[in-house]
């Protein structure tokens, strides 16, 4: 079966109040208009057409990658028009479906009843029986058989009590569509040239007309506001916990956690509330994620723990690791197995070997650790020097005291021990003890300040 796809992609968006092309608003991490074309691809068309107006340019750029033809309707005179925008980059054989980059949930399973009818030389459209399809265009039709489509606000009383609704997706042959797109007219109020149209010409030529529904109410669900936007979103964010769910997943609840990418999980998974999953992120075997966290682009080894409020960002982490609460990896870091990172720690641009700590309050920047080495609270890697970015080496089995600055560049070398408030701005031997030489001083007499009061040694 040859199709080809059209999705119709040059809406305004007024409702939207925003500058953002309507089609580029995300729905779980994505440009709605990105989810649709995923759609289309699985229906393994010769074609996809999108067919773009306003904030045109940024939509092409948005999708430069994809093996898609633009098609530029300008200005705007409805869906008809668009169509008609849309065919002189169509072959005219096989079907053509027309999909819309504003309903992003709609499903391949649901197209393809359409696809095969308009294959076998029929007019498929989609519709759907609402309890309440108010403001939908209407199905009339006379003995069974579809005749047309009526506007909610044309219709009659007695077609307004229909239930059954067209969602505006169809699919036709592809010479027919043309032909029926071309005889086209914008004789209404708002001098616009409907699709819906089509569907009455087919039935005055007694061209048989097929309806199939979609499998799920939300397949049909547009965007027109920020309100529905939200609505897809949390429609689109269900289906995603449901699949985690029925891959074995635990979800301590399935409507408080986001997946704006992709998210792979091993067996034995658990997932605490309002936990936030961007781009690709793998999960392995008996993983535990713990609240508030936010996880980007990273990939997790098994029996690792990430505590509450942590963020992860484009980092790769070992097995068995113990990461949080409240820490914080940047980009181009590995954690090795057995690496513990906790509370209030930075990590940024650094290797981290098997089994080193650094537990609390402590900034790790474009440095490589070893393995086994201990990083004392307060201790900071002063990476740059105002213009430049310099790396910082702690070799294996380094013991790093509290409140320790290291001046990259620098090497600390095996074994050696860096005491508690020492500034290390010189390379440091293998085994060796460094320590900041200083007098303490013990003054008799002292008294603390008090409120309107100074301090004083008598």
């Amino acid at each position: 079966m040859s199709i080809q796809i059209v999705i119709l992609a040059a809406g305004l968006g007024k409702r939207m109040c925003s500058d953002l092309p309507k089609v580029l608003h995300p729905v779980g991490g994505r440009p709605m208009l990105a989810h649709v074309i995923d759609t289309a691809k699985a229906l393994g068309p010769s074609r996809i057409v999108v067919v773009v107006g306003h904030g045109g340019d940024a939509v092409r750029a948005a999708f430069a990658g994809e093996a898609i033809v633009f098609a530029t309707q300008d200005p705007p005179q409805g869906t008809g028009h668009a169509v008609a925008c849309a065919m002189p980059s169509l072959a005219m054989e096989g079907t053509v479906l027309i999909l819309y980059g504003d309903v992003p949930l709609t499903a391949a399973a649901s197209l393809e009843p359409l696809a095969s009818a308009a294959a076998a030389g029929a007019l498929a459209i989609q519709t759907q029986v609402l309890a309440d399809p108010t403001g939908y265009g209407r199905v009339v039709r006379d003995n069974g058989r579809v005749q047309r489509i009526v506007e909610h606000k044309d219709a009659t009383p007695a077609q307004r009590a229909i239930g059954e609704m067209y969602t505006g997706i169809l699919a036709a042959p592809a010479a027919s569509l043309a032909r029926w797109v071309a005889a086209l007219s914008n004789d209404n109020a708002q001098r616009e040239y409907y699709l819906t149209d089509v569907i009455a010409m087919a039935a005055a030529e007694g061209v048989d007309i097929a309806t199939a529904a979609p499998a799920n109410e939300y397949e049909m669900q547009g965007i027109n506001s920020k309100k529905q936007l939200a609505e897809v979103e949390r429609a689109y964010q269900r289906l995603q916990a449901d699949a985690l769910l029925e891959a074995g997943v635990t979800l301590a609840d399935p409507a408080r956690v986001d997946v704006r990418g992709t998210l792979r999980a091993g067996r034995d998974v658990s997932i605490d509330v309002d936990t936030v999953f961007a781009g690709h992120v793998t999960l392995g075997d008996r993983v535990i994620i713990g609240s508030h966290c936010v996880i980007t682009a990273c990939a997790i080894g098994p029996d690792t723990i990430v505590h509450p409020f942590t963020h992860l960002e484009g980092a790769t982490i070992g097995a068995h690791c113990e990461l949080g609460p409240y820490a914080h990896v940047h980009p181009h870091t590995e954690l090795a197995d057995g690496v513990g990172i906790g509370n209030f720690v930075e990590v940024k641009r650094s290797r981290i070997g098997p089994g080193s700590k650094a537990k609390h309050l402590s900034y790790i920047g474009d440095s490589t650790i070893g393995a086994k080495v201990n990083v004392g609270a307060g201790t900071i890697t002063c990476n740059y020097d105002g213009a430049n970015k310099h790396r910082t080496v702690i070799e294996d089995d380094v013991h790093i005291g509290s409140d320790t600055q290291l001046v990259a560049p620098v090497t600390v070398g095996k074994g050696a021990t860096i005491g508690a408030g020492t500034t290390v701005w010189k390379d440091v031997e293998p085994g060796m003890l460094v320590v900041n030489t200083k007098k303490q001083m013990s003054l008799a007499g002292w008294s603390r300040p008090v409120k309107g009061g100074k301090a004083k040694l008598k």
